[in-house]
């Protein structure tokens, strides 16, 4: 809303300064639906109909995952009625003065859903038989908009909620480490298991370093004073998008090894629920591997992207100026395996060479974004060296 203002719609303005600014003190909850029953990541499949009705839209359809239904509105993705556009719509859950009377604004929730993990968070089904809706940005590039605000924003939050996790279980478990004596010793004191918590701290801080690097980079390019249309903003961008998807993907699955790995040096412990939070991180993790696309969408995604991307974007230069400051003999071997990746035939269907060339792709996306992680640790180390160096404090 704040991107595409509409004066014709004054709703539009109240909505988003209650959610910014509050209103006596109580601020808007936002919420994002757009999954449905046929399709979860295929925003262009969605069968939810939007009906015009004046400068507002009527809202028909099932969205099958809401996560947050408490909130008070709701961007969804429908397709405009009569047109191929899926545009993007802010759903007020009760209309002016029905909150107090409890009637919901044209829809029923049908269900909770019942979830491994993320509990606190309220998902349900929701049935929309006439809900008022308003339109936000043009409605023929809805699924851009979805995609490019509201997805790539939750994507950050994945990355975020991954290292946050991370960081949990590092603390819990070498406070645990320092303290519990095994056979006359603290668990620290053996090798197989100082080399488990090595592995944790190294993992967690490579994490956290790589997070704040990209959300540095969010922060830059979204408030740049330059034209989205010039050389350098696009190649930034283009960067910028590649490495939010492949940290939603491996910052998500590390989190579940790392949290795993600590569970299994608590011993038994380790899975009772009321010792340890544990098992309620490990839960929500594995929930984050799935939240705005699972892994085999998003990397397919990352691939077509820099496919398409070749004609102006060279993928040698990609990936120097993504590594930027890396060893020169990993950016060039993996600028070699880039090129050769996107040269073979990973969209094909099932064979055993698109399958092999799948394989190798994974494993090139997960050796790209990790040295990435390394760099900014490095950084990250190198800062803090000269902040302590110049008496400052850190």
């Amino acid at each position: 809303m704040d991107q595409f203002p509409d004066d014709r719609i004054p709703e539009l303005e109240q909505i988003l300064a209650h959610c910014k600014e509050g209103i006596n003190g109580n601020f808007g909850i936002g919420a994002q639906f757009m999954s449905e029953m046929h399709g979860g990541s295929n925003i262009p499949a969605n069968l939810v109909t939007a009906v015009p009705d004046g400068k507002k839209f009527k809202i028909y359809g099932n969205k099958f995952f809401c996560s947050a239904i408490h909130a008070d509105y709701a961007v969804v993705t429908a397709k405009v009625n009569g047109t191929d556009h899926v545009g993007v719509f802010v759903i007020p859950s009760w209309l002016p003065e029905e909150k107090k009377k409890e009637q919901r604004n044209g829809y029923v929730i049908n269900r909770l859903k019942s979830k491994m993990g993320t509990v606190e968070l309220p998902t349900a089904e929701v049935d929309y038989q006439g809900a008022v809706a308003y339109p936000v940005g043009p409605l023929e590039k809805g699924v851009a908009h979805a995609v490019g605000i509201v997805l790539t924003r939750s994507r950050l939050a994945i990355g975020l909620a991954s290292a946050a996790l991370m960081l949990r279980a590092a603390r819990e478990v070498r406070l645990y480490s320092d303290f519990r004596e095994v056979f006359g010793r603290k668990i620290r004191q053996y090798p197989l298991a100082a080399r488990q918590l090595e592995e944790i701290e190294t993992t967690t801080r490579r994490t956290v370093a790589g997070v704040f690097k990209i959300q540095d980079a969010f922060n830059r390019l979204s408030y740049h004073p330059g034209t989205i249309n010039s050389p350098d903003i696009k190649k930034r961008r283009l960067i910028l998008r590649e490495l939010i998807l492949l940290q939603k993907v491996f910052t998500a699955e590390e989190t579940v090894e790392v949290l795993r790995t600590a569970i299994s040096l608590f011993g038994g412990y380790g899975v009772m629920e009321d010792f340890s939070s544990l098992p309620r991180l490990l839960r929500d993790a594995m929930i984050n591997e799935l939240w705005e696309g699972p892994k085999n969408v998003l990397l397919t995604q990352v691939y077509r992207d820099l496919q398409k991307a070749q004609e102006w974007y060279d993928p040698e230069i990609f990936v120097k100026d993504s590594l930027h400051g890396a060893d020169p003999l990993q950016i060039q071997s993996l600028s070699s395996t880039l090129k050769d990746l996107l040269n073979r035939p990973l969209l094909d269907h099932p064979n055993a060479e698109s399958m092999k060339t799948a394989e190798e792709w994974e494993v090139f996306c997960q050796t790209f974004f990790k040295i990435y992680q390394e760099q900014a640790l490095k950084e990250a180390e190198e800062a803090e060296t000269r902040m302590t160096a110049g008496g400052e404090r850190v």
